[in-house]
């Protein structure tokens, strides 16, 4: 009997870390009706549609995941960040969706997180087999926050609760997910719909459209806005994707805000496609993205660091490498805490 009781066990903590249960996430959006809003929920416009729970639980009865370790890969040990840079871009990949964009002076955080589960509670949930690529004591002032979408892997509460103490940094999100961060300490929090925009600090922060969905309860689901976010200092053009599946929206980023000098693109949790398309790219799309994108450099994220599909470890990297043998372009894969660093064009 131990066995079944152990699998049940499991299914339902998987089950748990995907809906998620926190009492903050009960808040729902009000606002106007659009083409990607019904008055109720938000909605992924083009005949688009997430799975649910049903499916879910498809998938997870007969599933076939992949080999990842159970030890934690180390981090190798990174020098400090530069506390700012003010000629050109500097990108560093901590792991996952975490990157720290310097430009112009400004230091900016992408879905920052150091949590060691991808979960409401501390003892299930998918586990971190990567360590972050800089310690989070390692990084500099923190200026602002871009976060994407409300999902664990993306919104973590502890990491944020950190960087409102230290640094009290601003924090621009999609429509919805002010409540909840606001409940981790951040008090100047900026909520965008598609398309709108603002500028810190001389850098211009468009929200544009991503193909996913949100969820922290099996009470909320997609009543907070997903998307991702587009960068403009100058020259400098960077477009961080967040969590994404394939669609037009890259062919309208690239009409409406220009080709991005720089694209964070993600490549893992792609596994099995029947279910995942709906939401994450394949290393073959996110090549394909680049593509339409026509961006001049590509960086891979959202692979590497938690089992969140039945891909393996390894299997999103060897991917997109063998359909850039066949595809060459500038896309490229950085190691955890490895920098990008791209000169004044």
């Amino acid at each position: 009997m131990a066995q079944p009781r152990l699998r049940h066990v499991a299914l339902l903590s998987l089950v748990l870390g995907y809906l998620g249960l926190n009492a903050c996430s009960g808040a729902r959006y009000a606002g106007p009706p659009s083409d990607h809003f019904d008055g109720e929920r938000f909605f992924n416009p083009g005949g688009h549609d997430d799975h649910g729970l049903g499916d879910l639980l498809r998938w997870r009865l007969q599933r076939q995941p992949g080999a990842w370790p159970q030890t934690p890969l180390p981090a190798q040990v990174r020098p400090d960040p530069p506390q700012q840079v003010t000629e050109g871009v500097r990108v560093t990949f901590i792991n996952h969706a975490t990157f720290l964009i310097q430009m112009g002076g400004i230091n900016i955080l992408t879905d920052p997180i150091w949590s060691e589960r991808t979960s409401p509670l501390a003892f299930v949930g998918p586990r971190r087999r990567a360590a972050p690529g800089l310690r989070r004591e390692q990084l500099p002032p923190i200026d602002l926050i871009l976060l994407s979408h409300n999902h664990y892997d993306h919104l973590d509460l502890p990491t944020l609760a950190y960087l409102a103490a230290r640094d009290s940094p601003r924090l621009v999100t999609p429509l919805g997910n002010g409540v909840l961060v606001r409940g981790a300490g951040l008090s100047e929090v900026q909520e965008l719909d598609w398309w709108q925009a603002l500028k810190v600090r001389g850098v211009g922060i468009t929200l544009v459209p991503a193909v996913h969905f949100s969820a922290r309860s099996p009470f909320d689901r997609n009543r907070s806005l997903w998307g991702g976010f587009y960068l403009q200092q100058g020259e400098q053009r960077i477009y961080f994707a967040g969590d994404t599946g394939w669609g037009d929206h890259f062919t309208q980023i690239r009409q409406r805000l220009g080709a991005p000098s720089l694209a964070l693109l993600p490549i893992g949790a792609y596994l099995p496609r029947w279910f995942m398309a709906a939401v994450h790219t394949a290393p073959e799309e996110a090549l394909a993205a680049h593509r339409v994108l026509g961006a001049k450099t590509s960086l891979a994220m959202h692979f590497g660091t938690f089992p969140l599909a039945d891909d393996a470890l390894d299997d999103p990297v060897e991917a997109l490498q063998a359909a850039l043998r066949e595809q060459p372009v500038d896309f490229r894969v950085l190691a955890h805490g490895e920098s990008y660093i791209s000169s004044v064009e």
